[in-house]
């Protein structure tokens, strides 16, 4: 990739690639803990809603103190972006409403982005990424997260002569965990209620993880930065272990479970029946290919692939992630290339909002992995279709119609700010709809 001698020249130049954080949370501290290991790359200052807290993960990961005393700590992230110290900001914060106004305001100081907070982008990232394109700045996916390594297996898909027939990654789902909540989740990881407090875990953020949230928003952003589809009816989170991506996850009409070629499905590591299925793919990510030809087809089966029954159709896949500790070639990418590691490029995948239980007139959603609603991946063309309530959009609204267990939450359905920023540029995302 070249990255490290395109880092090591500008090194020598005395011109270090300059970071701002903006989230010092689990993603931000794995990033944080490489960082003195790469040189020629620094991180400059970092913005949190609690500077000490932030110094307390510098500390957690092993910063040396004068590093710590080094770099600046502040509280707003907008004023980290305007600073003449940073080249890339990372937006790590997970906070929809936020990401878009740290964005914005990266946006204004001409400041390259790296959008850890995926919930942001999904929200509205084929607006962000336009707006980006005006100001001459690199908007980027985050590399290490499972939507930028998914889109550069795509990208090399379709570079090498592949059609994609799809493309995702796999996580550990039964239907039942749409209903779990912050209450439970622990139980599902095998963890007590004091482990993860002594590790700073978020149950209201893992729970997303579990209750199939996250994965509705990861897919969706895969979707519109790979100009991949949707399934109509959402994911189908089918069991299939890593030798068998090439039979499941191919058209129905040839004995897969996906409408045709070119979706982005979720892979279960757990059968139906909750038994763990052989070789799962639950940390990792993958990409189904679709020979051109007879010949690429009979090149599949000569190098060890394993295809469908027809040898047609055959998968690549990576089996782990590390998250944060591989963003920093994000980072690189922006500074030393201009370039992103994935990016949105049209609006095609809309996390919608789904009721988890009966809702009342009155009540208060929470948002991403709580108590009220969860996030389910749906066309964008069929979320706008049905006035749906994007899930990034779903905290601290109030009810104001009754919403039934299961029913698709509708934006006539909240009370929604209209005036604030999110909204505004969610509404020019909505008007790039492909």
């Amino acid at each position: 990739m070249n990255l490290v001698a395109l880092l090591h020249a500008r090194s020598s130049e005395s011109r270090p690639v300059r970071a701002g954080l903006i989230g010092a949370g689990k993603f931000g501290s794995m990033f944080l803990a490489q960082v003195p290991h790469i040189a020629g790359l620094e991180v400059t200052a970092i913005a949190d809603l609690s500077p000490e807290r932030a110094k307390a993960a510098c500390r957690r990961v092993g910063w040396p103190d004068e590093l710590i005393q080094k770099t600046v700590f502040m509280e707003d992230g907008s004023a980290l972006a305007a600073r003449d110290d940073v080249d890339v900001v990372i937006e790590a914060t997970g906070n929809p409403a936020a990401g878009i106004g740290h964005t914005l305001a990266a946006f204004r100081c001409g400041k390259h982005i790296v959008m850890v907070n995926v919930e942001a982008d999904v929200l509205a990232g084929a607006a962000l990424a336009k707006r980006a394109r005006s100001a001459g700045v690199v908007y980027s996916m985050a590399y290490g997260d499972q939507p930028a390594l998914v889109a550069e297996m795509v990208d090399w898909a379709r570079a090498t002569g592949f059609e994609v027939a799809a493309a995702g990654k796999g996580t550990k789902y039964l239907p039942e965990f749409h209903e779990v909540t912050p209450d439970n989740v622990w139980e599902h990881y095998g963890l007590t209620p004091e482990e993860t407090r002594a590790a700073g875990m978020n149950p209201q953020m893992f729970n997303s993880f579990l209750d199939g949230t996250k994965s509705g928003i990861e897919m969706c952003a895969i979707a519109n930065a790979c100009d991949l589809s949707v399934p109509d009816d959402g994911l189908a989170f089918p069991p299939c272990g890593s030798d068998d991506l090439a039979m499941v996850l191919r058209p129905r009409a040839v004995g897969g479970v996906l409408p045709g070629d070119g979706f982005v499905e979720v892979v279960s590591s757990l059968d139906r029946d909750g038994k763990d299925v052989p070789r799962d793919l639950r940390w990792g990510v993958y990409v189904v290919l679709k020979a051109q030809n007879d010949y690429a087809a009979a090149c599949f089966k000569q190098y060890g692939l394993k295809t469908d029954a027809s040898g047609q159709y055959a998968a690549m896949y990576k089996p782990f992630h590390l998250i944060g500790l591989e963003l920093s070639i994000s980072v690189l990418n922006a500074a030393l290339r201009g370039e992103p590691t994935g990016s949105s490029r049209s609006f095609r995948g809309d996390a919608v909002t789904v009721a988890k239980r009966d809702l009342k007139v009155g009540e208060m959603l929470d948002g991403e992995g709580g108590y009220t609603v969860w996030g389910k991946a749906s066309p964008a063309k069929l979320s706008l279709a049905n006035n749906c309530l994007p899930i990034g959009l779903a905290h601290g609204v109030k009810v104001v119609r009754p919403i039934a267990k299961g029913a698709l939450v509708r934006k006539a359905d909240v009370v929604l700010d209209q005036g604030s920023e999110a909204m505004r540029i969610r509404a020019e995302a909505e008007a790039l709809v492909g």
